[in-house]
């Protein structure tokens, strides 16, 4: 049994929405960040950054949501994590949504989603009108590539599906501009049909 660490955060939830789909074999752990469960001696033996998400398989411990959905996929021996030429444009669209998309929509979650979770002020107004500027910039880009395919690699589903659309489930709360874009809507609605797409972490929290 595999041992998945997570919070009801942006990241572990695109890790989550991959073991949900794959039907992985973990078993799932909240650190719940507010209580700082991921700074003690144990949790930081696993993860010296401490954060969330974590993978323990055995004496193997790996970080990072990207490379924990590779091994997820690997795991499964799922088409997920292609191993064709497609491999190398996932990798593309993984690098390009953590340095771009995910990271300008990953600040409008923070100003209006952590702030709030975690009692830490009102919204910055000028860091909310950056990261909407740069949002709107590569918002364009993902929507002229999906005007031609179903998926954002060869029309297939893949593990870029699940790291680009990650911020979109939050896309009203965070006021993320996703209505503006049809192409990128009608992807994620896609993508919201998938298993455990909108429901990603265990029931049991889902439902505190």
């Amino acid at each position: 049994m595999m041992k998945l660490y997570y919070d009801e955060t942006m990241n572990p939830r695109k890790v989550c929405a991959v073991a949900r789909y794959l039907d992985s074999p973990v078993d799932f752990i909240r650190v719940d960040l507010g209580k700082g469960q991921n700074k003690t001696p144990d949790f930081l033996a696993l993860n010296p950054n401490a954060k969330v998400p974590v993978l323990q398989t055995g004496n193997d411990v790996l970080w990072e949501s990207n490379a924990i959905m590779c091994r997820l996929a690997q795991i499964a021996g799922s088409d997920l994590w292609p191993a064709d030429d497609r491999q190398v444009e996932v990798v593309r669209w993984l690098f390009w949504d953590s340095q771009h998309f995910s990271r300008h929509g990953g600040s409008l979650y923070f100003e209006h989603i952590i702030r709030r979770k975690f009692g830490l002020g009102e919204p910055d107004a000028k860091a909310v009108d950056e990261a909407i500027g740069f949002m709107r910039r590569y918002f364009a880009v993902l929507d002229a590539h999906l005007q031609q395919q179903d998926f954002i690699v060869a029309s297939k589903l893949s593990l870029a599906d699940f790291a680009v659309g990650v911020t979109l489930p939050y896309a009203d709360t965070a006021h993320i501009p996703l209505n503006d874009f049809p192409a990128v809507r009608r992807w994620h609605d896609r993508l919201c049909a998938l298993p455990g797409w909108l429901d990603p972490f265990p029931v049991e929290r889902a439902a505190a």
